[in-house]
């Protein structure tokens, strides 16, 4: 039911009404309106003036009927006394008019009073909630949840991006930790998934359709075997929106990005010839890294800089210049970054710090102003710079990095961005590039994700961040480039400590983590949760080739990590392959002793011969029904580690040569030697860990909640 057409015309008549008369809300008769307009079911119901009026009105109705204050100033209409649920005849409901008037009067002396709604009361279904929230980052959300006071106690809602898809809503039905009682329990029936769906996306296209709806809560829907009919309507406005987030299209966003991170010609502002000087950093990373292009330093007194001729600005550069990292104090960057423009160099590299992490928001303005003026964009402030292996790029003070491979990484923090050099470089992980963002005044992750999409030199892009300055715009690219490429993201400020330290960190404001859960899942990204995770990661899912489908086996000589490697699997959305198929089984019990178990894991108990992993890894890999392996290696004399790993690399090896490729992982338990054989097996392919049955576990994990979302399984 994509593209949900609803009646605008109508709708827009309703909120011209509101904002005519000045207020924030509509009313619920008003709200009624807006739902018919798309489609969303809502009870019978009329707005009475009088006691005898609201008698007539629920006889014709038909008892029992629910009773509510219709009132712009009464927005919670049960704290206020505004509610009477369960009349049962013409007397009860006169009696009821008077007691809300009079109860409404109390709460609030002077409201505006428009009449009491009379509704059909719906009987049976569970009570769920469908609303729409307008998040900073984000825009527009539609929500599901429990209904009634169950949302406010288990807090138990599900988020995504509006306009919701068919797929999506059915998705956030099963997305909740309540999901199984919609499916009906202990004899109750099932709502009608289709019906729900229906309201979610229709909710979704409505506050899509009219960016003023502010908040809209239809809560409690009475989900039932038959319909889903909202009983309560709340619908706040606001027509005065905050500005846009500026948003370059993506054509030109591509042309200066490659611009900048593979540039011809790369000029370094404070440029300095003393040891010590960031200046001089960025410069010796630039020649000593191997960049092959040309280096221009600025420095305002000195003719030369470590051999290479030196330019009082920008200006007398001849030739073009595609990137300027800049290496001075703040006060001199406005002034410097004006040159740039009007050089027309596509990029500015801004190391120094004292702009809108340390409260110079104006500062920070100024220098976004003058980017937007000149066409220039900026990356930071407040950054360590970038790397770009493919062109022997180190545009940054930190040290040279040259280890080759197709991760691109990037972080929001400095010092999180030296943690990710130094587990690199420790790891010998690949990289094709580490990118700062800093504070983030005009170049972020979404720009990235747009330059990384059309790099030949990358494979899997892993984000650090505190923050989305535009979540919309980067969940719209990130749902594409997901398709094409893993993208991993640790998200700071998961928790309410953690979002607060963000808050005073980088400028930075962490979102509600529900929402960037929900959307960062609806977008196909993976996301880490810890920043060893998004190391490990970025790591492993680039190795392990694309699983072709769901089933999964154990091998291992200890039993004990079987059992370990099997909550892992469940606790990583993964499938072990059960029941084992019998002729499978007998198959592995071939190779295992008597008191070995078979079954999955298959335990192949830890005194066998080096011939007995090769056997069953062997079959394994053979049979079409398994699709990825997960091996537990215990460590003994009669198969040492470093042997271990030699022969599953050839096997591996072997058994691709013959077109059976499946993703392998390992976890050794044992001494210190099995750190060596954890990373042989690593540097050939087969992601490894010493000491953990976890973390390898957890990047096959990563690999399939990819390959599922691209459409890949």
């Amino acid at each position: 039911m994509g593209n949900f057409q609803g009646d605008k015309a109508k709708v827009r008549q309703v909120l011209d009404t509101v904002k005519k008369s000045g207020r924030d809300s509509l009313t619920a008769p008003e709200g009624k309106l807006v739902c018919e307009a798309y489609g969303i079911s809502v009870p019978k119901e009329g707005v009475a003036g009088s006691a005898g009026e609201a008698s007539k009105m629920a006889a014709a109705m038909g008892f029992p009927v629910v009773m509510k204050i219709v009132s712009p100033d009464i927005l919670h209409k049960t704290e206020a006394g505004g509610v009477v649920v369960g009349v049962k005849n013409a007397d009860e409901a006169a009696t009821a008019y008077d007691q809300i008037i009079a109860n409404a009067k109390k709460y609030k002396a002077d409201a505006n009073i428009l009449g009491i709604q009379v509704q059909q009361m719906i009987r049976g279904g569970q009570e769920v909630i469908v609303g729409a929230i307008t998040d900073d980052s984000f825009g527009k959300l539609v929500a599901f949840g429990l209904g009634g006071v169950l949302v406010e106690v288990l807090k138990d809602v599900t988020f995504r991006l509006a306009p919701a898809t068919q797929d999506d809503a059915l998705s956030m039905m099963d997305g909740i930790q309540a999901a199984e009682m919609l499916k009906g329990v202990r004899g109750g029936e099932a709502v009608n998934r289709q019906a729900v769906a229906d309201t979610i996306v229709r909710v979704s296209q409505l506050v899509a359709d009219f960016p003023e709806i502010a908040e809209l809560d239809l809560n409690p829907v009475f989900a039932s075997k038959d319909s889903a009919i909202a009983a309560d309507v709340r619908i706040l406005v606001n027509f005065s929106p905050k500005e846009a987030r500026f948003r370059p299209d993506e054509k030109s966003v591509v042309t200066s990005m490659n611009r900048i991170m593979k540039p011809r010609a790369v000029a370094v502002i404070g440029a300095s010839s003393e040891s010590g000087k960031i200046g001089n950093s960025v410069m010796k990373n630039l020649i000593n890294g191997g960049y092959k292009g040309e280096i221009f330093p600025i420095h305002p007194k000195d003719a030369e800089i470590l051999g290479y001729k030196a330019y009082k600005s920008v200006k007398d550069v001849p030739g073009e210049i595609d990137t300027a990292v800049f290496a001075i104090p703040a006060k001199f960057v406005a002034g410097a970054l004006k040159e740039c423009g009007e050089k027309k160099i596509a990029g500015a590299i801004l190391i120094p710090s004292g702009f809108g992490e340390t409260g110079n928001i104006e500062g920070q303005e100024e220098l976004q102003k003058i980017g937007r003026e000149y066409n220039i964009r900026l990356m930071g402030p407040n950054i360590y710079g970038f790397y770009y292996t493919p062109s022997n790029l180190c545009a940054t003070f930190c040290t040279a990095y040259d280890v080759k491979g197709s991760t691109a990484l990037s972080s929001q923090s400095g010092g999180i961005g030296m943690a990710i050099i130094g587990y690199s470089r420790s790891a010998k992980m690949g990289v094709s590039a580490i990118v700062g963002l800093g504070n983030k005044s005009d170049i972020d992750e979404d720009d990235l994700l747009l330059f990384f999409e059309q790099d030949d030199n990358t494979t899997v892009i892993a984000q650090h961040c505190e923050d989305l300055k535009d979540g919309r715009a980067f969940a719209e690219v990130a749902q594409r480039v997901s398709k094409k490429k893993p993208v991993i993201m640790l998200k700071a400020g998961r928790t309410s400590a953690g979002a607060a330290a963000a808050s005073s960190h980088t400028g930075a404001l962490a979102g509600n983590d529900k929402i960037y859960e929900d959307v960062l899942r609806q977008s196909g990204v993976i996301r880490a949760r810890s920043l060893r995770q998004l190391l490990d990661f970025a790591r492993g899912v680039p190795i392990l080739p694309t699983p072709k489908g769901e089933n999964i086996v154990i091998i291992t000589g200890a039993g004990g990590s079987g059992v370990l490697l099997s909550d892992a699997c469940v606790d990583n959305g993964l499938k072990l392959l059960k029941p084992m198929p019998d002729d499978l089984d007998a198959a592995f019990r071939k190779f295992i002793p008597p008191f070995g178990a078979a079954g999955n894991p298959v335990d192949i108990t830890g005194g066998e011969p080096p011939i007995t992993y090769i056997n069953t890894v062997r079959l394994g890999l053979e049979d079409d029904r398994i699709h990825a392996l997960i091996l537990g290696y215990w460590h003994t004399i009669v198969t040492p580690p470093m042997v271990f790993a030699r022969n599953m690399v050839e096997i591996v090896d072997e058994m691709r040569k013959k077109g059976k490729v499946k993703p392998v992982v390992a976890s050794l338990a044992g001494d210190v030697e099995v750190e060596e054989a954890a990373q042989y097996l690593y540097e050939h392919g087969i992601p490894a860990y010493a000491y953990s049955t976890e973390i390898p576990v957890e990047i096959l994990g990563a690999k399939y909640q990819w390959a599922r979302a691209a459409g890949l399984l």
